[in-house]
């Protein structure tokens, strides 16, 4: 089963990245292209009665299994980035973290308006970087077509505040 699979090489990083936080590291994961391919599967199949026009990937970890997926349905990626790391044209959401705040950005001709896009990421944990995102994916016309994620914190509760923009929220293992 894939969330056993997932849960037997993420590791905790306890006090990270502020003291009390206990931060899930995929990057084990990616050491085995097996699991990797599996993941990418997973979703793909998760997502087969959608209908996608576009995979946005939240950087920078969402980007990984974002562009394997958009690859793999052959959609258009479209990168979504923390401030100054986009060249062109951008629109900006500043949100609350479940240990600060943080900013992202996304160009202004990511996708054509009307499009459905899938929004994909590591981790959901009170859903604030999802939620932004998908302000940013609305302020351009675009609509959410669901949200994917490799591991969610169940006990943050971050699947309420993204259910406003789309029931279709999927996580393949939930701590």
């Amino acid at each position: 089963m894939i969330s056993k699979k997932i849960q037997s090489v993420v590791r905790d990083i306890y006090d990270f990245p502020k003291p009390g936080i206990v931060f899930k590291d995929v990057t084990p994961i990616f050491k085995d292209p097996a699991l990797c391919t599996e993941i990418v599967d997973a979703f793909a199949e998760k997502l087969a009665h959608l209908d996608i026009d576009v995979i946005a990937g939240v950087e920078s970890r969402g980007f990984l299994f974002g562009l394997m997926l958009a690859n793999k349905l052959n959609k258009p990626f479209v990168p979504v980035r923390k401030p100054g790391k986009l060249p062109f044209s951008i629109v900006t959401k500043s949100y609350e973290l479940e240990y600060g705040t943080a900013t992202i950005e996304i160009h202004t001709d990511a996708f054509a308006p009307g499009s459905r896009v899938f929004v994909h990421d590591d981790l959901l944990a009170t859903g604030g970087t999802a939620a932004a995102t998908a302000d940013l994916i609305f302020e351009l016309g675009g609509t959410v077509a669901g949200f994917g994620f490799v591991i969610a914190l169940g006990f943050l509760h971050g699947e309420e505040k993204l259910l406003p923009f789309s029931s279709n929220i999927i996580s393949l293992t939930t701590y």
